[in-house]
Parts: structure tokens; sequence; C-alpha cells
């Protein structure tokens, strides 16, 4: 399967990163490489980018880009300070977070992130990491599951999934998505089921950040990616749901704010100085035209931030 993926407010991104043509700039979600394709084009023949990725196949996709300045690394981003350190950068110019799963990892049905092709319960960006989706739905006891459908996934209906799901692996292991998008149907009463789009969604969101461990990155990869800026330096983070967006902006804001003294100090006695400033105080949304092209595209938010 061809490698397709369409970049969600390349833009918006781009444009965000106020490139510098002879910057050094960290792309930390590759994918299908079209926001490190737009960077590229930004930069002098002196200019350097690091694009990372888990996926194996993401990262042998952009071998066909052949430029001196790329440099590509199949990793997780949350270990962005060892990455470039082995680069021999201690400082960039930008960052830039595609938060999420690619358009060609939904798409591609042997990778089981879709709950509408049939496929092994796998979910996982790096296909070397041990824990899987069969893992987590044949294993994890009935609180788990719980906790990770409500709390990722946001679903209503968490305890009855769960106990449907708890059933039917009591009769035999659950191996495919088909298999769970019925057990998911099931469970979830009828004038529910197709209010919003697939009733699976959730489950499947929840899991695959679990696969992932996701969340668990996200603040982590922005802190140790804004003490790497240069003073100047923009870091542009696009995310798909609102677990994902509460955790940039909590992270941007305490950056942004960072004294811990009681609001009723005159003065600050902690000494804890800002080092970021909004760029964007609300978060971006795409424009209507991307909207009605890219159905994929309806929940991103990006939120801009700069090194002070």
């Amino acid at each position: 399967m061809e490698y397709i993926h369409y970049p969600v407010m390349l833009e918006e991104a781009v444009e965000g990163l106020a490139i510098k043509k002879d910057g050094i700039y960290c792309d930390c979600t590759l994918g299908g490489a079209g926001h490190t394709r737009q960077i590229l084009k930004r930069l002098s023949a002196r200019g350097r980018l690091v694009s990372i990725d888990r996926d194996f196949e993401a990262i042998e996709n952009a071998k066909s880009i052949d430029d001196d300045r790329l440099t590509l690394i199949k990793e997780n981003f949350v270990n962005i300070d060892t990455i470039l350190s082995d680069c021999g950068i201690d400082g960039v110019d930008g960052i830039f977070m595609d938060l999420g799963v690619s358009s060609y990892q939904l798409d591609n049905a042997n990778r089981g992130f879709s709950y509408r092709y049939d496929a092994p319960l796998d979910m996982r960006m790096d296909g070397s990491a041990p824990l899987t989706a069969y893992e987590v739905v044949n294993g994890y006891d009935i609180n788990e599951l719980m906790r990770i459908l409500f709390e990722y996934g946001e679903e209503r209906y968490a305890r009855r999934i769960s106990e449907s799901i708890i059933r039917r692996r009591e009769k035999e292991p659950i191996k495919t998505t088909l298999q769970l998008v019925d057990i998911i149907a099931s469970a979830v009463p009828a004038k529910s089921r197709n209010a919003g789009g697939s009733p699976a969604k959730r489950t499947f969101q929840a899991i695959r950040i679990e696969v992932n461990g996701e969340l668990d990155a996200i603040g982590q990869t922005i802190e140790k990616g804004v003490s790497l800026l240069n003073t100047g330096g923009r870091i542009v983070v696009i995310s798909f749901h609102s677990l994902e967006d509460r955790i940039v902006k909590t992270v941007f804001n305490r950056l942004v704010s960072p004294c811990t003294c009681p609001r009723d100090f005159p003065v600050c006695v902690c000494n804890k100085k800002p080092s970021l400033r909004l760029i964007t105080r609300k978060a971006m949304v795409p424009a209507e035209k991307e909207l009605a092209e890219n159905s994929r595209s309806h929940s991103a938010k990006l939120r801009v931030a700069e090194k002070i």
C-alpha cells in the first residue's frame, strides 16, 4: 500500500513555525512527510531538519526524499532530547507535532486502527512494541478496561462495553477489529448507536491511546522540546481530540505562567520565569475549504508558542 497522508492545516502549521531559512527544525511526527516537505521548501542549503516517527513504514516512505538537509529517525518523539543530542544538535529554531494516528495507518487495514476494516487487533504505531490491542482487549480486567474507555475514550457506556468484552472473551479470544465492533454495537443502546458516527469510535480511540502510550508522551515531549528551543524559536502542535488539546493547552500555560506563589502575594518569590509566550491565544481550527475537502481535519486544533 502506498504511504499517502493528508497533512492537516499544512499552511497554518508551517506559517506558525515562522521558519528561518538557515534554521534547524524538528518534525516530531513525520507521517506521510507532508509537513516535512513544506519545511524543507523554506530552508536554505544551510538549514537542517530532523524528522521522527515510530512507524518503520513512515521512515521507509520518506527515504524517497533525496535531501542532505533531512535526517530521518525511527524513534518515539518523547526521546526528542536524546535524539537531537545524538544528531549533534543542542538547540533548534522550531518544533512541530501532529498528534494522533496518520491517514495511512487508518486506511491500511492490516494495522488494525480502523473500525471500518476487518484486521487483527494490533493498533501499534511501532510494530516492534510489545503491547497490542489484542492484549488489551483479551488481557485487561474489567476495571482496567472501564478506566481506559472512560478516561481515554470519554465513553459514556464504558461499563456496558467492558462487560460485553469480558463475556465474549470468556467463550473465545477476540481476535479481529470487526469482532470488537460487533461487541461494542451490541452493548450500546439502540438510540445511541448511530449518534455521532460509529459506536466503536471512542472505544477504538481509547485502546489505541493505551497501546501507544500517547497521552503520557505529549506533555513530556513539549517540555523537553521547549528546553531545546532557541530564543525566538516556535513550537506548533496539532491535536485531534479534547484529551490531547487539554494537555497541550495546560503545558503551554504552565510554561507561560510558571509562578507558584499564592495569588495574594504582592511579588513573586518562587523566581520561576516564563519560558514561552503564546502566539495563538485560542486554538486555531481548519478553514472551511479544508473542512469540506478533508473530513479528518474536523476535530483538529492548532496551537503555537514562542520561546522567550
